[in-house]
């Protein structure tokens, strides 16, 4: 008997949720999940959000934050706004980061406490070419969380299960003091997304 696939089209209690909550996804509630077991976001924070459209965890780390910290996203689509307008404390640049160019690179500067990856590649429905791609970006967010995330900083990042899963596995491990996979019950039950958390990012020459 076939499994029957879930109707993305209508929303679900978390979208439904989102909207009564003012947050433009859903997807924030899988970032509240991290926090709140993780503890990865703290006051004063600086934060870096990669892939950070449509805004809900821009919107969320900006509260935990608060106005002595900073949250500053990246993502390729045009973030927008909220109805009541960015917080103060919320900035975001629109480009590739696969493709960054160095203003940009400037502008979005260094010691950051914590990064965040939420990214997702355009799905095939092929496994494995979309576990790929999804590779492709949870890799370069860990690199670049390694040239702007401050020693003893947290990193958060999204990532499909596939073949490349247990190396990126492997270079969070290298790279961080402690590391974690964890699944909120946020996310959609067929999906393979799953989020790897690295806290306490080492020292470079201690990796």
């Amino acid at each position: 008997m076939k499994k029957k696939k879930t109707d993305r089209s209508r929303p679900d209690h978390y979208a439904k949720k989102a909207k009564k909550d003012q947050y433009p996804a859903r997807s924030i509630y899988k970032l509240e999940e991290i926090q709140k077991k993780f503890k990865v976001i703290r006051p004063g924070d600086r934060v870096l959000d990669l892939g950070c459209a449509p805004g809900s965890w821009m919107k969320y780390a900006a509260g935990i934050v608060g106005p002595g910290g900073r949250v500053v996203g990246v993502d390729i689509k045009d973030v927008g706004d909220l109805p009541r307008g960015w917080p103060d404390n919320v900035s975001y640049f629109q480009c590739d980061i696969l493709d960054m160019d160095a203003d940009v690179r400037k502008s979005i500067g260094d010691g950051y406490n914590v990064v965040l990856s939420d990214m997702a590649p355009s799905t095939t429905g092929i496994k494995n070419v979309d576990a790929a791609r999804s590779y492709l970006l949870s890799e370069a967010a860990l690199e670049i969380a390694g040239q702007l995330l401050d020693p003893g900083g947290c990193f958060v990042a999204k990532i499909f299960q596939g073949g490349d899963f247990e190396a990126f596995i492997a270079a969070v491990k290298r790279q961080y003091a402690t590391r974690k996979i964890f699944k909120p019950q946020s996310c959609r039950k067929d999906s393979k997304e799953i989020y790897v958390i690295g806290m306490g990012k080492k020292q470079k020459g201690n990796e």
